[in-house]
């Protein structure tokens, strides 16, 4: 079985396997038909998951997976935003509808606000002016009111759900905690107002692995369907999402980096050679931002 589903008749193997889905680099080559870049040029992209990944030297990327890399950053601190940066704009931006323009004085509530996506999306829909509720553990309180948090809930101090309750209502939930959270989330939303709830935290891969490709879409399908039209009688909006890549989406999102109005989080930086001590420390949990992988260090 293929991760590429346009390429299951494919005989060529996947393996050795190359993980990762960050880069920030300089382009070596370019295609034929590649015109926006040329060789030189400081990039930044996120990798699809059905191509090989990006902890290694030489990485290929499609032209349209590339933008430029924001001038104010380091490539260290750059390759630490697209994938997160990719994954929060695709649930904020594309499939929740917030954008520059309609975000002002909304009200946000960020779950699992101080993992790599979280604090992407605190800082995003702060710099379009929304008012932001992020709920974190006590030890990262200090970093959501520095990216912008109006408020921060501890999740580890008294019944969470209820203590949301005593809060007005929200416009927009993102959820990058799944679990039973989803059970009470949506009661916190405005009813018939176009309040939406956006989950990260989906069985897509899960259906996949067990039931197949055919069969495990089909049950995905089905699961978020009928989910979304039980929550449309109830007056909100029910929706998942899923990183996208997209070298026009980096472009905005560079240019909110570069007015510094998002800056990287960045929890450790591991040489190529620690990649293992890189791996069990995401395994553990309870990130800060993001865990980088600097390929060309000598350390």
């Amino acid at each position: 079985m293929k991760r590429d589903p346009l390429k299951l008749k494919s005989m060529d193997t996947e393996f050795p396997l190359t993980l990762g889905r960050d880069v920030s680099g300089v382009v070596m080559e370019c295609g034929l038909s590649v015109s926006y870049f040329k060789p030189g040029d400081e990039v930044w992209a996120a990798i699809p998951p059905w191509k090989q990944g990006t902890l290694s030297e030489f990485v290929v990327a499609n032209g349209n997976e590339v933008s430029f890399k924001p001038k104010r950053l380091s490539h260290t601190e750059a390759a630490s935003l697209p994938y997160v940066g990719l994954t929060a704009w695709s649930a904020v931006n594309q499939v929740g509808g917030l954008n520059q323009s309609n975000c002002s004085g909304k009200r946000v509530l960020i779950l699992g606000a101080s993992g790599g996506v979280g604090t992407f999306a605190v800082q995003l829909v702060k710099a379009w002016g929304a008012h932001v509720t992020a709920v974190c553990s006590h030890d990262a309180s200090t970093l959501m009111k520095k990216l912008g948090a109006d408020d921060v809930i501890d999740y580890k101090s008294g019944n969470l759900e209820e203590r949301l309750k005593t809060l007005p209502l929200f416009d927009f939930i993102l959820d990058n905690v799944g679990g039973s959270t989803e059970k009470w989330a949506l009661d916190l939303l405005k009813k018939w107002s176009g309040a939406t709830y956006v989950t990260l935290v989906t069985p897509f891969l899960i259906n996949m692995d067990k039931l197949g490709v055919a069969d495990g879409m089909l049950q995905t399908g089905v699961t978020v369907g009928s989910k979304t039209v039980k929550h449309l009688f109830k007056g909100v909006h029910y929706r998942w999402a899923f990183f996208t890549p997209s070298g026009p989406s980096l472009d905005e999102i560079a240019e909110l980096v570069d007015s510094g109005k998002i800056q990287p989080v960045i929890d450790q930086v591991f040489s190529f050679s620690e990649v293992p001590k890189a791996f069990l420390k995401m395994e553990g949990g309870h990130a800060r931002g993001k865990t980088v992988i600097d390929v060309i260090s000598k350390k």
